[in-house]
């Protein structure tokens, strides 16, 4: 009986002193953090300005741009790039759309400078030049912000024949999984202001 009273004492000390020393992570009902979505470029930092190049005043190629930590669930993602300043920062009347991008694959992870060629499946929609495809800042007066923001959906939404940046919004509203963004900012050298 001593024996078993001495075990007993042993084995609660150790199990003590193994719960003192364990992780904080190893909590029973701890969940780890799961880092939020990410959303770069090899060619800016957010909140920089976008190198020429990849402007109206360069060669009008879209930038490099990567990402990661996409949520799981993820069935495509999409993509916008607009302009929230124009046509003056100092007194914006609306939202310029440079860039509509959806279903793109899932397993995806970003899109190579000038993408001519995208993932297999992904859809493009209509910028405000009324057309598809990336055109670059190309701000009228004063420094613009460039706003490249990728969505994780947990649906694929079919072909949407060319929507705008509006109709892509209204079909992913209820699907959104996640976001990020990234923002690089422009002004054209010969405006002078």
């Amino acid at each position: 009986m001593a024996n078993l009273a001495v075990e007993t004492v042993l084995g609660l000390l150790l199990t003590s002193a193994c719960v003192q020393t364990a992780p904080a992570d190893s909590r029973p009902n701890h969940k780890p953090r799961i880092p939020d979505m990410l959303l770069e470029s090899p060619a800016f930092e957010d909140g920089e300005a976008i190198p020429r190049q990849y402007t109206c005043e360069g060669e009008d190629i879209s930038p490099p741009l990567d990402w990661s930590h996409i949520p799981a669930g993820t069935q495509t993602l999409a993509l916008i790039v607009d302009d929230p300043d124009a046509p003056d920062p100092k007194a914006p009347k609306r939202t310029w759309v440079h860039w509509v991008l959806y279903e793109i694959p899932a397993n995806a992870t970003g899109l190579d400078r000038g993408a001519r060629e995208l993932p297999t499946g992904t859809h493009e929609g209509r910028n405000d030049w009324g057309s598809t495809g990336y055109r670059g800042p190309c701000p009228p007066i004063g420094e613009h912000r460039y706003v490249h923001k990728l969505y994780a959906l947990d649906a694929p939404l079919g072909d949407l024949s060319q929507p705008t940046k509006a109709e892509l919004e209204q079909a992913m509203s209820g699907h959104i999984l996640g976001q990020a963004q990234l923002i690089g900012t422009y002004r054209r050298e010969r405006t002078g202001d």
